[in-house]
């Protein structure tokens, strides 16, 4: 049987700019075809206006337990940023590779579809799953009727393991993340008449400065989870629209904010809190000048963190395959989030170990080092060796 490097199978899925705006269509269909040709069936799940989808595919007997190896195919945009090379061809250089989705997380990705033709000729007693997502980048969102589907079969994974960038460093835990758009709807009125409009820019910064509260309460000792870096809950305000010109009380203005919360931290109780205030202390003022002013809070996005015990089997899995020592604290946490959280929430307990690291991630020249790809196919000859032997 053929087997192609993860190298080369690197290059080929980097040249797929699946930019999460975009469809990832291509790409799948290229997986589907180079599994078909390996004598490995798979499913695609689709978005409703099937320009994108997952997949999942089985290699090996159809019983409980196995391994879910997971990953997204979808990667950020590179609009405004300044590459020395093309960002959707792979180029070597130094032991790099470079290319957009590179670290995050084609290189995970293409390691595993070099080791299948290995799974196939090892007859494995206990299957491996692949489990490949889109719409990762935006939230965790194309995992979702994947997961749903895979909760509705009467045969269950027993573990997954998403390849993000760790370095190969095992890793057990990561931040969940919540993000809310608020609107503030005021009044407009000519600028030199400011105090008969409703200033929504105004109100929007005393919310603004509210979550600023909010999150230094966050940041107190009492609240602190040391396993994580940095070691609390974070709030913050990444976009903000509003106002039309000078002259005018502006009666709009939009702003989006996340909480990215460890673990055992309710994650919804900061909005809850916004709310509130906006409620009981802001409306009040706002409705006294204009009856129809308003704020509204909108839910964009969610995923729930991960904390997987380290004296799991789950754990104990991923010490063998990554070749450290089980050892609870040799295993770390990550300040990115993946669709661990939503896995574990279903009943398969997650972990995270692949190449690369999320320090080259998400910027110009992004690259997955040669060692580091190697580092990862080895984890997969391990993999196979422990479902021939059956786990």
């Amino acid at each position: 049987m053929n087997q192609r490097s993860s190298t080369d199978l690197l290059a080929r899925l980097i040249g797929f700019a699946t930019v999460s705006r975009d469809s990832n269509l291509q790409l799948i269909e290229f997986i589907r075809d180079y599994l078909h040709e390996l004598g490995v069936a798979s499913e695609l799940f689709y978005n409703d206006a099937r320009t994108k989808a997952n997949l999942f595919a089985t290699i090996g007997p159809m019983i409980d337990g196995g391994v879910v190896l997971s990953g997204h195919t979808d990667v950020v945009p590179v609009d405004g940023q300044a590459w020395s090379v093309a960002p959707f061809e792979m180029t070597e250089k130094d032991g790099r590779l470079y290319g957009r989705g590179a670290a995050d997380m084609k290189g995970f990705l293409a390691s595993v579809l070099a080791a299948v033709p290995s799974f196939v000729e090892r007859k494995l007693t206990v299957p491996v799953h692949l489990a490949f997502s889109y719409d990762e980048e935006i939230g965790c969102v194309g995992v979702r009727p994947l997961l749903a589907e895979l909760q509705k079969r009467s045969v269950r994974p027993g573990v997954c393991v998403i390849g993000e960038p760790t370095q190969m460093q095992p890793v057990l835990g990561h931040k969940g993340k919540m993000a809310v758009r608020c609107c503030v709807r005021g009044a407009a009125c000519h600028s030199a008449y400011a105090p008969y409009g409703v200033n929504a820019i105004q109100y929007a910064a005393r919310l603004i400065g509210k979550l600023e509260e909010i999150g230094a309460e966050l940041a107190q000792p009492a609240h602190r989870d040391a396993r994580f870096d940095p070691p609390f809950s974070t709030v913050q305000v990444g976009v903000i629209r509003g106002g039309r010109a000078l002259n005018i009380v502006p009666a709009e203005c939009d702003f989006d904010f996340e909480v990215r919360a460890v673990p055992d931290f309710d994650i919804t109780s900061v909005a809850t809190r916004l709310e509130a205030y906006a409620n009981e202390t802001l409306l009040p003022q706002m409705r006294a000048v204009q009856v129809d002013t308003d704020i509204r809070f909108e839910a964009l996005n969610a995923y729930p963190g991960l904390a997987t015990d380290p004296s799991s089997e789950a754990a104990r899995l991923l010490a063998e395959l990554s070749g450290a020592s089980h050892d609870g604290q040799y295993f770390g946490t990550v300040a990115f989030g993946t669709e661990g959280g939503l896995y574990d929430a279903i009943g398969i307990p997650a972990v995270v170990c692949g190449p690369g690291s999320m320090d080259q991630g998400h910027k110009p020249d992004e690259y997955v080092t040669l060692e580091q790809m190697a580092r990862c196919d080895a984890m997969m000859t391990r993999l196979a060796d422990y479902l021939a032997a059956g786990a």
